[in-house]
């Protein structure tokens, strides 16, 4: 079975998630973590639960969402895994912070790509890899097929979706694949989300005042 423990982390209050099963294998999605309390935060978590960490996943490259990388990388030898569109974030990530009044350094790239149909296995346990763009390139989500739940990234919020107004945002895309590859699943879906609290997808299809199915 596998747990989900969110994070809220950064000034933007982004959610990062740790996914974790009886195998106490791991995943970080999202690293977040900004400071030394939410790092701190993110480790005794890890160390109370005698967790693993076997992969960092990234949803995409906006700032918020990669403030931790290098953290993850150093402390526990993981790149990220990220769709090859997120590298030029990453690559540009000083500058990306610096328009939104922060600082990161220069972060490590990821030596390993995600793309439709690939699966993130940890534990006894796997995620399903959906390309997602509109909110930015390259976006993906995560979708457990066994536990009905999935990680949305940007893409869509309770009661909202991700805003298309930044570089490479694209809401006619957005829209399409909120309603072919998110509406197209199961209503009793879980939805988490990169900010904000859980959603289900039959709630988000029924009363999404940007995207209704």
């Amino acid at each position: 079975m596998i747990h989900v423990h969110r994070f809220i982390y950064n000034p933007f209050q982004e959610n990062t998630y740790l996914l974790y099963d009886e195998t106490n294998e791991a995943i970080i999605v999202d690293a977040g973590c900004s400071d030394d309390r939410e790092r701190a935060a993110l480790t005794g978590f890890i160390d109370k639960h005698h967790l693993k960490p076997v992969a960092q996943i990234l949803t995409h490259g906006h700032i918020d969402h990669v403030m931790g990388v290098n953290f993850v990388w150093e402390q526990y030898g993981l790149k990220p895994l990220a769709h090859a569109d997120v590298v030029p974030f990453l690559e540009n990530a000083t500058e990306q912070a610096r328009m939104f009044g922060v600082q990161t350094s220069k972060l490590v790239l990821p030596d390993q790509f995600l793309d439709e149909g690939d699966h993130v296995k940890f534990g006894n346990s796997q995620l399903e890899v959906i390309h997602t763009p509109g909110h930015a390139a390259g976006h993906l989500c995560f979708v457990s097929q066994s536990q009905k739940f999935l990680l949305s990234g940007d893409v869509l919020f309770r009661g909202s979706i991700g805003r298309t107004d930044l570089p490479t945002g694209d809401y006619d895309l957005l829209e399409k694949n909120i309603r072919t590859k998110i509406y197209s699943l199961p209503e009793e879906f879980v939805v988490y989300p990169g900010h904000g609290p859980e959603t289900s997808v039959g709630y988000e299809m029924k009363s999404n005042p940007f995207v209704m199915g």
